[in-house]
């Protein structure tokens, strides 16, 4: 259990701080280690050492601005949230977003149990429809194959819990097993696809067939999140704007155009966040898109509707995350990222990050049934432009002083 410590992620006045005072003032709180702060004082750059053991044909470290998102109570908690982005419009807005919900209680998200998917494909089976009936029939055979390729998740608590047969196509006898295993705390890629190859010959062993694909699926259908929030009336910014705002949500829900840049918009958030943490970001944006086409017509994944004092948003999709393995073992910045939050576990980063894409797109959405996206946007590029050049200034006159 995670020892929490007491503190408020409402910080007035955060962004006119200097980064150094910013850096202190979470120090004082008491979140970070002494590690974690030495890091991050020198700047969060990632040891060559450490990414040439991350990645392949290192030649040096890619950075990117690591902020905090404010204002967040989540499930009666507060909690700031680290972001490895870019664009600071996503910080500014999911922040003052947060403050909104705020205002009603917060932000409340569950997450369910984290189990991944895997896929066994089999071509030119004799008899698919037989097969089907077979594999039910083993179906202890086959979990206790399964769970003895993953005896330390087993142990841990985790496992095989479930299968499915799905028959693709009759006629070439292209039959597909999906294996559901609980994972813990992990993402879980490696455990499932170690699954996957584990029980693939047992398979064939009993519907016959050539053995194809044994790999995990991008779309967990049964390791989702989902996330809500409430703000009035009077907090988003007076009835016109709750109706603009309700207006801009329906148009996602009838329009595909609309409904991909709206996700993006959920995306910004989630991904920053992911960024942050040391997750596949490619999986969750995959897995967010199919889901979002799920219905065979793609959907907004974050939706609004009206209360009787306000509205309320609800944000569901897949969300496969990790707070152990990969590189959250050895990245000092995803180190930093999992103290700040304060995390229980996997099941709770979700929770975080789906709060995160809804607060992300409530910001979006106002911004552009008020005064338009492009206001706000070039304001915070102007300020980012700006001290670009004082910056670029205060080293033009460093190397001139040298000399």
């Amino acid at each position: 259990m995670v020892e929490r410590k007491s503190f408020s992620s409402r910080i007035s006045g955060f962004y006119k701080k200097s980064m150094a005072q910013r850096l202190e003032l979470i120090a004082d709180s008491g979140l970070l280690s002494q590690d974690s702060q030495e890091h991050l004082a020198a700047g969060g750059a990632l040891d060559v050492t450490v990414a040439d053991r991350l990645s392949e044909n290192v030649i040096a470290c890619h950075g990117l601005p690591l902020a905090l998102a404010l204002n967040f109570r989540i499930n009666g908690r507060d909690i700031v949230i680290p972001m490895a982005v870019e664009e600071p419009s996503i910080v500014a807005g999911c922040s003052n977003a947060a403050r909104l919900v705020r205002l009603s209680g917060g932000f409340f998200a569950e997450a369910t149990d984290p189990v991944m998917t895997t896929q066994v494909q089999l071509d030119e089976v004799p008899e698919p429809e037989r097969a089907v009936e077979t594999l039910e029939a083993c179906r202890g055979e086959l979990l206790d194959a399964a769970n003895r390729a993953i005896p330390n998740m087993v142990r841990r608590g985790g496992g095989c819990r479930d299968l499915e047969v799905r028959i693709l196509d009759a006629e070439e006898g292209v039959v597909v097993v999906h294996l559901y295993v609980h994972v813990g705390d992990a993402m879980g890629a490696n455990l499932v696809d170690t699954v996957a190859e584990a029980v693939a010959p047992v398979i064939q062993r009993h519907i016959g067939g050539r053995i194809g694909l044994r790999i995990l699926s991008n779309l967990p259908l049964r390791r989702t999140v989902r996330a809500t929030a409430r703000v009035s009336t009077e907090a988003v910014g007076g009835e016109e704007m709750a109706l603009g705002l309700l207006r801009a949500s329906r148009f996602a829900s009838l329009d595909i155009f609309r409904a991909v840049t709206h996700n993006k918009g959920v995306m910004n958030g989630i991904d920053a966040v992911a960024m942050a943490t040391g997750q596949d970001w490619r999986s969750i944006e995959a897995g967010a898109h199919a889901w979002a086409a799920l219905t065979g017509r793609y959907q907004p994944l974050a939706t609004w509707s009206r209360t009787d004092d306000g509205i309320e948003g609800v944000l569901e999709m897949p969300m496969a995350v990790g707070t152990v393995g990969g590189s959250t073992t050895v990245h000092p910045g995803v180190a930093a990222a999992f103290e700040l939050m304060q995390l229980s576990g996997a099941r709770e980063l979700a929770e975080i990050m789906a709060t995160a894409g809804l607060a992300s797109n409530l910001a979006a959405l106002r911004a552009l049934a008020g005064e338009g996206i492009q206001r706000g946007h070039m304001r915070l590029h102007h300020r980012k432009d700006r001290l670009l050049a004082e910056a670029q200034a205060h080293a033009n006159q460093a190397e001139g002083d040298r000399r």
